[in-house]
């Protein structure tokens, strides 16, 4: 999927989508995020050695996960994040760099679903967490 596909699966949008590309594989989520440099996120943190912030990371994760349970969602329901767990920085992402996203659902009992995931560039782990949702009304 293509960032407009995204926008038909996740509500997110401007600034705060935060993948180029997602597919589904089997039961796992891929998604890419190219770090471009001139984000929000960046200004600031860090002057002269912009670093990705670990709570964008996660976020990028989790909106790979959805697609996971998106597909199956009404209209007028929304996951939010519940939870973070097991969260380790391993290596910086940084501007220039592609980071790439693998996640899967380990656990599902309506209306919370479970899922793990890693963050890589290139071969390299960045991070990996394990997280839920809620999927609540949007509303």
């Amino acid at each position: 999927m293509n960032r407009s596909e995204i926008e038909m699966l996740l509500p997110h949008r401007g600034s705060m989508l935060l993948l180029d590309e997602l597919s589904r594989e089997g039961d796992e989520a891929h998604g890419v995020y190219h770090v471009r440099g001139d984000e929000f996120f960046l200004d600031g943190h860090f002057p002269g050695a912009p670093v990705v912030p670990g709570v964008i990371l996660c976020e990028i994760l989790a909106q790979s996960a959805c697609v996971l349970i998106g597909k199956g969602l009404s209209e007028n329901q929304l996951p939010m994040y519940a939870g973070l767990n097991n969260v380790r920085f391993r290596s910086p992402v940084r501007p220039g760099d592609a980071f790439e996203t693998r996640c899967h659902i380990t656990r599902a009992k309506h209306p919370f679903y479970f899922a793990e995931g890693r963050g890589y560039v290139g071969d390299r782990l960045c991070v990996s967490a394990e997280f839920s949702f809620a999927v609540t009304e949007r509303g």
